[in-house]
């Protein structure tokens, strides 16, 4: 956006001049000028911030629960990152997080920590996701599209 505030100069009033009047107007459309243009431009930087993420920040989109097999629960989450250039979304103690884009390139899975403390990570066979053992051996399986 743009905002132009232009002013004049000219020759000094005297007072009981009719050019004081003039003046007097012309600094007060100036004023009302700036006032306008700074009040576009917070309304303006506050729409773009607005909805931005910091950078390393991530968020959670969608996040769809399946319960309805027994005993099993499927969960699909898409989260939005802004990531590091050389970092990529991924998942880090169980949340979204940025992660070393080789380690998505690799396959490598575990090496973004993706479980929770305690939890021990196990990379599916085929490389497609990962699990997520816990101690009382119910076992979390993440897989990755």
């Amino acid at each position: 956006f743009m905002c132009a505030l232009e002013t004049h100069r000219s020759r000094a009033p005297k007072p009981g001049d009719p050019s004081m009047l003039s003046a007097s107007r012309g600094l007060n459309a100036g004023v009302g000028a700036a006032l306008c243009c700074l009040l576009l431009w917070i309304i303006i930087s506050h729409l773009v911030k607005e909805g931005q993420l910091s950078v390393g920040a991530c968020e959670i989109v969608t996040l769809d629960r399946d319960s309805s097999q027994p005993r099993r629960t499927i969960a699909r989450q898409t989260a939005r990152c802004a990531c590091r250039r050389g970092q990529i979304a991924g998942t880090t103690r169980g949340k979204p997080a940025c992660v070393d884009v080789r380690v998505v390139k690799s396959k490598q899975w575990c090496d973004m920590i993706p479980c929770t403390e305690g939890e021990v990570c196990g990379l599916l066979m085929n490389k497609s996701g990962w699990t997520c053992a816990q101690p009382g051996g119910r076992i979390k399986t993440v897989t990755v599209s």
